[in-house]
């Protein structure tokens, strides 16, 4: 196993894939934290079919690069979501739920009515549970992810001050004179950007597991925003790399087999601190 190994890290698509797989893990632990504790663990799943939808759309029209219509729609729908729900009678919950099944939907239906492929049952599955594209990336995608992933881990650390204050309590940051809408908008922003990058990894219906996962496993073993925050990133970039590799030898869906990394590495975290507490 390590020979064949060896042998498929000689190949640049492999890198490639590791170099994105392991950013795009990064940037949705970093504020998978913040979004568990403030009850928008799901905003992944809504974002990502709102995502969904404007990819079918994208399709039909013809974009020769979809990311320009799939990113703005998103990111609308983010600000919608994390700042429209504190502003009208309708919760976050539900908001999400709405957008999210909405947004679903009309891409569905959207690809039936103007199919561009034969194979519509096949491109509907590679978006909703991710394909084999992540190790198919050109340089300017690799390139385009890291310069990404640069500008969100930057912002994070840039902003994490604030972006703490903002999660435990948003009345004492307001009143505090920090400004909690642009901190909320700058959230919305990154999550929506993240969604998109990772799309093509691991589908539409899988993105929430790497914002929730990683961040319930660190919760299990620390107790501080700041140690949850660091150990929650390392786990999810070495459950990507783990993933990765593991999918590539044993010939299974990348997403699917990160995702099921990340299960089985809360579970052992799950399983110690339950043992921990006993003694």
């Amino acid at each position: 196993m390590l020979e064949t190994l060896e042998l498929y890290l000689q190949y640049p698509f492999v890198i490639n894939a590791l170099i994105v797989g392991v950013l795009i893990a990064l940037c949705s632990s970093l504020l998978g934290v913040t979004l568990v504790l403030k009850r928008f663990s799901l905003i992944g799943d809504g974002l990502a079919h709102v995502a969904f939808g404007a990819l079918a759309v994208a399709t039909v029209l013809n974009f020769a690069n979809k990311m320009l219509l799939t990113l703005p729609l998103t990111i609308l729908c983010a600000v919608l979501i994390l700042r429209g729900g504190q502003r009208t009678k309708i919760k976050g919950d539900a908001i999400i739920a709405m957008i999210s099944v909405g947004s679903l939907a009309f891409g569905y239906l959207v690809m039936n009515l103007f199919a561009a492929s034969s194979n519509l049952s096949g491109d509907v599955c590679s978006v909703l549970f991710g394909s084999t594209s992540i190790l198919t990336l050109t340089d300017a995608e690799v390139w385009l992810s890291v310069g990404l992933s640069v500008l969100m881990i930057a912002a994070f650390v840039l902003f994490y001050h604030k972006i703490f204050a903002v999660t435990f309590d948003e009345d004492f940051a307001r009143a505090a004179g920090l400004n909690v809408d642009a901190c909320n908008l700058t959230i919305s922003v990154v999550i929506a950007v993240i969604i998109v990058l990772a799309m093509n990894l691991v589908g539409s219906l899988l993105i929430s597991a790497f914002i929730i996962f990683p961040a319930l496993s660190a919760m299990k073993l620390f107790k501080t925003f700041r140690a949850v925050t660091i150990c929650s990133a390392a786990l999810s970039v070495a459950c990507a790399f783990v993933g990765i590799i593991a999918s590539i030898l044993a010939g299974t869906p990348v997403g699917s087999t990160i995702v099921a990394v990340d299960a089985l590495t809360f579970g052992i975290c799950f399983a110690f601190n339950e043992f921990g507490g006993l003694s």
